[in-house]
């Protein structure tokens, strides 16, 4: 596997960001073969960060890049923020970032796969509404998505909050009385896109049971199973931490539809 840093100026955000990129490395033969290009283009994991986290984190805290080098995945982490990977009522559009300028930029620069089963998207906390965000609104796009410990019930976290976190909620989403039903409720997502009868994407789903967000996650668990999705859940005893995600993101890549490098 080869790791790759860049730093990049969004066009979207108009400012300078980053990403890290994992990407699988061709071996001598296969380059030898092909007059030194890469013509394979590899399936992409979109990889989001946490609220109090940056782009570099999943590599820090976890082995992602072990465990992706066994199916020679590629694996784009870019950074966030704290915008709940939301075009902000005050503040940047991330989402658009994320979920439109991202994909095409980092195809720009690596032999990244475009077809829709080739494209998935996890996340932990906040990333994992980010990724269940991503995958709901454009479905047609993203094969699977997988949320840890994910802030899936948005609507329900807004009306616990309390002060600093009201007002960091009320610069990223606006007006909070009206997130449900909005495109930032990811319970009214989900309704659309079972009511539309299109593609929807497969669902990973992970939280512990000593989690704060436990029982949102229940409830988000629920609705998706009643509207039809194809969704896989697991739990344990756990609370809002990394030797959870990091045993639940190798159960999600084994989850995903991926063929294991023989050894």
């Amino acid at each position: 596997m080869a790791l790759f840093h860049c730093d990049f100026f969004s066009t979207t955000l108009n400012l300078s960001t980053s990403m890290d990129v994992i990407l699988p490395q061709p071996d001598a033969r296969s380059l030898e073969r092909t007059g030194g290009k890469v013509r394979r283009k590899y399936s992409t994991l979109y990889l989001l960060h946490g609220y109090s986290d940056d782009h570099t984190i999943w590599q820090r805290r976890t082995s992602i890049e072990r465990y992706a080098s066994q199916y020679r995945l590629a694996v784009v982490m870019p950074a966030a923020h704290h915008s709940f990977y939301t075009d902000m009522a005050y503040g940047l559009d991330y989402f658009t970032f994320i979920s439109q300028e991202l994909p095409a930029l980092a195809r720009s620069f690596f032999p990244l796969s475009d077809k829709r089963e080739d494209n998935f998207v996890a996340g932990l906390s906040m990333g994992g509404y980010g990724a269940y965000k991503i995958a709901l609104t454009y479905p047609d796009r993203f094969f699977a998505a997988a949320s840890l410990s994910g802030a899936v019930d948005i609507v329900h976290l807004i009306s616990i909050a309390e002060f600093p976190r009201a007002l960091e909620f009320q610069s990223t989403f606006g007006d909070l009385d009206n997130v449900e039903g909005s495109p930032n409720d990811l319970m009214f997502l989900a309704e659309q896109v079972a009511a539309t009868g299109g593609p929807k994407p497969c669902l990973y789903q992970a939280c512990g049971t000593e989690d704060f967000l436990y029982s949102d996650n229940l409830n988000f668990k629920r609705l998706a199973t009643d509207l039809g999705f194809d969704l896989v859940y697991s739990e344990e005893p756990a609370v809002h931490e990394w030797g959870f995600w990091d045993r639940q993101i190798q159960k999600v890549l084994e989850w995903l539809p991926l063929e294991k490098v023989k050894s």
